[in-house]
C-alpha cells in the first residue's frame, strides 16, 4: 500500500477510538457504533460486549511478514476466534475494547488496511486465489487488483458512494470471485485483455453483472474503476439504504441505460487521462523436482511447483494453526498464502518435499466435497443475523460423517443466516437461507433450501427455493438426501440431472 494512503487513513483512527469508547461506555447505540465502526472495518458483535476486526487483504494474499503480524495478534491479545471471510478479508473475534482500537493501529504499521473494511466503502478488491499459478490461466491479474486497491484507497476521503462498491479481478477459469456478478468484475480473456461487468450483486433481489466493455487494455483498469465510481455516485440511491446497492442501477436505469452512462463516463475519464498503470509481475524464480499426489495438491504451472488447499471446518481455522504454518513455511523461499473467497486458503509456490509438509499441517481440515461447505458467522456472533449457520453446518458435518457417503453424494452446501449474501448462498447447488418459520407452537428457526445455483462460467444462475426446513430438522433431511443418492450409486450432480423434482419431494417430507 502506498505510504500516503497509510498517513492519510490512520489519522481518520482518533475518531474509531472515541467513537468505540463512547460505545462501550453506554452512550451509542448499536446501530448508530454500527454506521461509524463498520467504516474501519469493526463491528459490535451480538450482544454489544465484544467487537470483530476485519483485515483487508487485497486478493486474499498473507506474504510471511503478515502471517507473523497474525501470530503475534493473536497471542498477543489471546484471540481464539478467527474467521475466513467469502470477500477474502481475516476476521479476529471477540476482541475487547482496548484490544480492538490497539490492534488495529498496529496493522498499519504492516500495511494492513483496516478502513473500509466496511460501511459505505470500496471493500476488499479480490483476485482468483490461484493468480499467477494456475495453470490454463490467462494471465496474471493480481496485479491490477493491487493497483485497484490502492486507487481505491484513496478515494475514501474523496467520494461518497451510496453503499459499499465490491470489485473483484479474474484469471479466465472458474469465476471464484463472482466477476459477472459483482459491483464491478474484471475477467481476463485469452488475448490478454479484460472483459467488465457492472452493477451485479447477491443479497435480496439479486442480480447477474451488465456487460460493458471487452477487449479492455489492463492498463486502463482505473478508468473503468472511476466510472464506475461516477456513475454510482450520480444516480445510485442515497436515501432508500435497501436500494442502494449498485444491482438496483438495473431497475433504474435499465440495462442499455447501464451500459451508455458508463460508457459516457469511461470516454470522459480517458479523455483527462492520468489514471494509465505500468503493472509488472512478479515471476516466481523457484522450481522444484519430484512428485506429489493428494487430492488437496494443485499442480502449478511452475516446472515442479505445487499449490496445498486447507478448508477449515466452517472457515474458522485453529488460531494456534498460523503458529504452525508459520513454523513449517518461514524457511521456505517464496511461498505465500492465499484466502479463497470460499472460506478456504491455498499455500502456494511449494516443492513436492515442502508440500508434504503442508499437508501434514493442513490435514484437520475438509477433505470431501461436502465438508467444504460454507457457513456465515451467524446470528451467534452477527448483529442481524437470524439463524444460527456455524452451528448448523457443524450439526450437518457431525451427523452426515457417521453415514461414510462416498465423496461427492452430498454437494458443498452455502449455509447463510439472513438474506445477506455471507455465505453466497444464491449460487449453491444446494443452500440454505436462515429466517423463522410458523408451527403450532409458536415460531421456529427454519431455514428455506435453494438448489441449482452456479457460479461458473457461462452456465450462470441463482438458485430456486424448494422448501422451508425446520433447523432441527436440516441434518436429518441431509442425510435422507445422502442415503437415496448413494443407494442409487450416483453423485448429487448426477442425481440432480436425472430425477430433477426428487430434492423437492424429499424436502417436503421435511418441511
Amino acid at each position: 500500500m502506498k505510504k500516503d494512503h497509510v498517513k492519510e487513513l490512520r489519522g481518520d483512527l482518533k475518531q474509531f477510538h472515541e467513537m468505540t469508547r463512547k460505545f462501550y461506555r453506554g452512550e451509542l447505540t448499536v446501530p448508530e457504533y454500527k454506521s461509524i465502526s463498520g467504516g474501519f472495518g469493526s463491528y459490535a458483535q451480538r450482544g454489544g460486549q465484544r467487537s470483530m476486526l476485519r483485515l483487508r487483504l487485497t486478493g486474499g494474499e498473507i506474504r510471511k511478514e503478515e502471517l507473523r503480524f497474525i501470530i503475534d495478534s493473536i497471542q498477543k491479545y489471546q484471540i481464539d476466534r478467527v474467521h475466513l471471510t467469502t470477500c477474502q478479508s481475516l476476521q479476529f473475534h471477540d476482541l475487547h475494547e482496548d484490544d480492538v482500537c490497539t490492534l488495529m493501529e498496529e496493522a498499519f504499521d504492516y500495511g494492513i488496511v483496516t478502513r473500509g473494511g466496511g460501511g459505505d466503502f470500496p471493500r476488499n478488491v479480490m483476485c482468483s486465489p490461484l493468480s499467477g499459478v494456475e495453470r490454463e490461466e490467462c494471465f496474471d491479474v493480481l496485479p491490477y487488483a493491487e493497483e485497484t486497491t490502492d486507487y481505491v484507497l484513496g478515494l475514501i476521503h474523496q467520494v461518497k458512494l451510496p453503499r459499499k462498491l465490491k470489485i473483484s479481478f479474474e484469471n479466465g477459469i472458474k469465476n471464484d470471485t463472482h466477476a459477472t456478478f459483482r459491483d464491478m468484475g474484471f475477467v481476463a480473456d485469452r488475448d490478454g485483455t479484460f472483459i467488465v461487468y457492472v452493477a451485479g450483486g447477491l443479497g435480496p433481489q439479486p442480480k447477474m453483472g451488465v456487460k460493458v466493455a471487452e477487449k479492455v487494455e489492463p492498463s486502463k483498469v482505473l478508468y473503468y474503476v472511476k466510472a464506475m465510481v461516477d456513475m454510482f455516485t450520480e444516480y445510485g440511491e442515497y436515501e432508500k439504504r435497501g436500494a442502494s446497492r449498485s444491482r438496483f442501477l438495473q431497475n433504474t436505469l435499465g440495462m442499455e441505460g447501464i451500459q451508455r452512462i458508463f460508457t459516457e463516463k469511461l470516454e470522459q475519464n480517458l479523455a483527462r487521462g492520468g489514471l494509465d498503470v505500468d503493472v509488472r509481475t512478479d515471476s516466481v524464480e523457484k522450481t522444484g523436482e519430484g512428485e506429489i499426489s493428494d487430492v488437496r495438491v494443485i499442480k502449478q504451472k511452475q516446472p515442479g511447483l505445487h499449490a496445498v488447499y486447507y478448508h477449515p471446518y466452517g472457515g474458522n481455522p485453529e488460531p494456534a494453526f498460523f503458529v504452525r504454518l508459520y513454523d513449517v513455511i518461514k524457511d521456505m523461499d517464496e511461498v505465500k498464502v492465499r484466502i479463497t473467497p470460499e472460506h478456504g486458503m491455498y499455500i502456494i509456490n511449494l516443492t513436492a518435499q515442502e508440500a508434504e509438509k503442508v499437508l501434514i499441517i493442513t490435514g484437520d481440515g475438509a477433505r470431501t466435497m461436502f465438508d467444504r461447505s460454507l457457513a456465515c458467522i451467524g446470528a451467534s456472533t452477527c448483529q442481524v443475523g437470524i439463524g444460527k449457520s456455524q452451528e448448523l453446518l457443524l450439526a450437518c458435518l457431525e451427523q452426515v460423517k457417521k453415514e461414510n457417503f462416498p465423496d461427492g453424494v452430498l454437494p458443498k452446501i452455502h449455509i447463510s443466516g439472513c438474506p445477506s449474501s455471507c455465505s453466497a448462498y444464491q449460487i449453491g447447488v444446494l443452500s440454505f437461507r436462515g429466517g423463522k418459520k410458523p408451527t403450532p407452537d409458536g415460531p421456529k428457526f427454519a431455514f428455506t433450501l435453494y438448489e441449482n445455483g452456479s457460479d461458473q462460467y457461462g452456465e450462470e444462475q441463482f438458485g430456486t427455493d424448494v422448501a422451508v426446513i425446520l433447523e432441527e430438522d436440516i441434518p436429518r433431511f441431509l442425510v435422507a438426501l445422502g442415503r437415496e443418492v448413494a443407494g442409487k450409486g450416483m453423485t448429487y450432480e448426477q442425481f440432480r440431472r436425472e430425477y430433477p423434482g426428487r430434492l423437492k419431494e424429499i424436502a417436503q417430507e421435511y418441511s
